[in-house]
This record gives C-alpha cells, structure tokens and sequence, in this order.
C-alpha cells in the first residue's frame, strides 16, 4: 500500500484471498525484532564514522541520527521517492559477500561537492558536471571506506571493499536502479536522516540485500558472543602440603635409684628463648652533612664516537622562498603568467630546511649564473620545535 492506496497487486491478492504484504517480502524472508536491531546498531556505528570521515572533509559539523530498519523492494522505493539521487555502490571484497548500496539526494550531493571545492554551499552547482562527480565520489569512497574500518571493528575481523561505483539516477524514470535485487525482490532497507550544519537536512539511505543482511547480523552476533563467552580460568594450584607435625618423643622410664649413684633423666631439650639484649654503651659516632655532586647535564655516552656512523646518509636540503594557501577553485584558474603571492615580504630571509626540517635562515645569492644561499642565522633547537 502507497499513500494510502492499494496496489492493483494488493487488490489482486484481497481477491484471491491471498494476505497482502507493503513489503513484499514474506515471513521466511523476514527479519525478527532482534535482526532489525542489530542491523540498527550496524548502521549507527558505521554511519557514525561515515559522518566523522565527512565532517573532516567539508570542515562541518555532520550529524546523523539513529537508523530505520524496514522491508521493501526496490520497486517501492522507486514510488515513495521520485527523485533523483546519486547511488554509491560498494562490492565487499573480504570478509562479507555482496553489495552495499548508499543513495542520496541529487541537491545533497550537489552541496557536498560545493563543500569540497572550495565553496560555502550556500550556492552550488545546478548539474554534477565531470568535476563536481569526481569531488563528490572522493567523499562517498572516504565515507564507505571509514564504515569498512567500523565494521571490521565491530565484526572482529577483516572487512574490504572495491573502490565505489557512482551514477547519478533518476528513481523516477530509471528501470533498474541497482543490481542488488530484481524489482520485487525483498531488500533491507536502512534510513538516516543526515543534517550538514544549516546546508542540509535530508534522508539517506542504505540498501542491502537479505543474503548480506542476514551475514551482517550474524557476524555481528557472534562477535557478541564471543566477547561475552566466559574465559576459562586457570587451573587451581594445588595445595601446599601441610607440614606434618614432628613426633614428640616418649617419655623415658626412670631407673630406679642406686645408692651412691644418680643417673642424670633423659629431658627433651625444647628451644630456648634468645636471651634478652644487653645494654649496649652508647659510642661516639662523627656525624657530618651530606654532600651532593653538583647537577650537570648527563652526557650521551658515545655521541662522539658513533656519530661518525651517519656521516654518509644523504640529506633533502630545500631552500623555501615562501608559502600561501590556495583554494581548489584557485588552483584550476592559474595560468601561464599568473602570480602567486607568498607569505614572506621582499628582501626577508629565506628559509633552509634539510628533509623538511627548518635548520637556518639565509640569503639568496647568484654564484656563476647559479642561485645559491648564503647562511645566516642557524635556528636553534627550541625555535626548530616551534616551527614544526
């Protein structure tokens, strides 16, 4: 049903008495509560990357909210969105079988490419012209390679892609819009809704199919269970035998006594008690301050001799006249003629910088009909750190 109306496929099925599905899909192709949430957790953590990835590249602030997980086909959301959209199509190379589909609105993509040439996105492009598809496409490959690298996070093991497939579709024309699913064939659909600071508010959305689906839930639910699978603990450590205790000796008999002779009794002699310390005369001891070695810098031992070891290592050594910041825009307009104008004044030092490290400031000069640099002022370690 669409809008409210039944489809005259619907109204065949009412009377045929067959139960009617705006889905499609039946209940063997369905997915359970808990297959719908997983792959609402899948969307919200890889889109999550996708919008941080996109938000470094357009200098924004991107944010987009919590997915929706529905049956349709494709057929569906050709009716429901009569528009065009640029499709971005992901074949996994390693780890998933299938393809992942991402489309979005022909306007948004038209921002998004005004955003990353350069401009404010308050007045972009009317047509994705070669240049516009190409800086719009380097956005889309950075956002689905940031989901792979989420899912191989979450899904504990290696995820790879192929690099994407753009094409500028209209829904409401084109016949086939992806080769994930036939028509009427049951796909997944994921929904987000994707706000660009005050430049777009829109919905974009993820399409898959069941088979792809299904190996995301499950990679992910086993992940789970195996982070929540109980580690086997360590065999106890056998007890420590218990010393036994020693026999006491028996008691010897008596001898009787003799006259004029007393042998002395066999006595078990237990250990004595160490006999109380004695008083121990105080001695005069010299008692003197404590003297402490001066602090001096450690030195590295064998700098000196070990130095000699990369004598022979090559070095860049870059002579910087000067440096500016160019737009995209800026970029393409040059032209033979066309002057650039640096960050440093006429007659200021050059710089000297040796595998582009800043080691020296100096002078140009002219030896031979060749350029040179005189060396004038060596930058010491503090200023070096405070150039980098």
């Amino acid at each position: 049903m669409n809008n409210g109306f039944l489809s005259q496929d619907e109204i065949d099925a009412l009377l045929k008495g067959e139960p009617t599905s705006t889905s499609g899909a039946s209940e063997k192709e369905a997915l359970s509560d808990i297959e719908k949430d997983a792959m609402g957790e899948i969307g919200n953590i890889s889109m999550g990357s996708a919008a941080t990835t996109l938000s470094i590249l357009l200098s924004r602030r991107v944010s987009i909210t919590t997915p929706k997980v529905r049956i349709s086909t494709i057929n569906e959301i050709k009716r429901q969105y009569p528009l065009p959209y640029l499709v971005i199509e992901v074949q996994y190379t390693h780890g998933l079988m299938g393809t992942n589909m991402l489309a979005i609105r022909e306007q948004d993509a038209l921002i998004i490419s005004d955003l990353m040439m350069g401009g404010d996105g308050s007045n972009p492009p009317n047509e994705l012209n070669e240049l516009y598809m190409s800086a719009v496409t380097e956005s889309m490959n950075q956002m689905m390679g940031a989901v792979a690298t989420s899912m191989s996070t979450v899904f504990k093991k290696k995820i790879d892609i192929a690099p994407p497939n753009c094409n500028l579709l209209d829904f409401a024309t084109e016949p086939n819009i992806t080769s994930i699913a036939n028509g009427d064939e049951p796909i997944v659909q994921v929904s987000f809704r994707m706000e660009v600071e005050d430049l777009i508010d829109s919905e974009i959305m993820q399409i898959v199919s069941f088979d792809v689906a299904k190996d995301m839930v499950a990679s992910l639910l086993g992940a789970v269970s195996q982070q929540e699978a109980p580690k086997p603990q360590p065999a106890a450590a056998a007890p420590a035998p218990q010393p036994q205790p020693q026999a006491q000796p028996q008691p010897q008999p008596q001898p009787q006594p003799q006259p004029m002779s007393m042998p002395a009794p066999q006595a078990y002699h237990q250990p004595m008690a160490a006999a109380p310390s004695q008083h121990i005369q105080p001695q005069n001891v010299a008692v003197q301050p404590v003297q402490f070695a001066p602090l001096r810098p450690a030195a590295f031992a064998g700098v000196e001799t070990n130095i000699g070891l990369i004598m022979d290592v090559p070095l860049q050594i870059t002579v910087e006249l000067g440096r500016t910041r160019k737009l995209i825009r800026e970029i393409l307009d040059l032209t033979p003629g066309s002057v650039v104008e640096l960050d440093k004044l006429a007659g200021e030092p050059v710089d000297i910088l040796a595998n582009g490290k800043p080691i020296a400031k100096g002078e140009v000069v002219v030896i031979d009909e060749n350029f040179g640099v005189r060396i004038t002022e060596i930058i010491g370690q503090l200023d070096r750190a405070s150039l980098q």
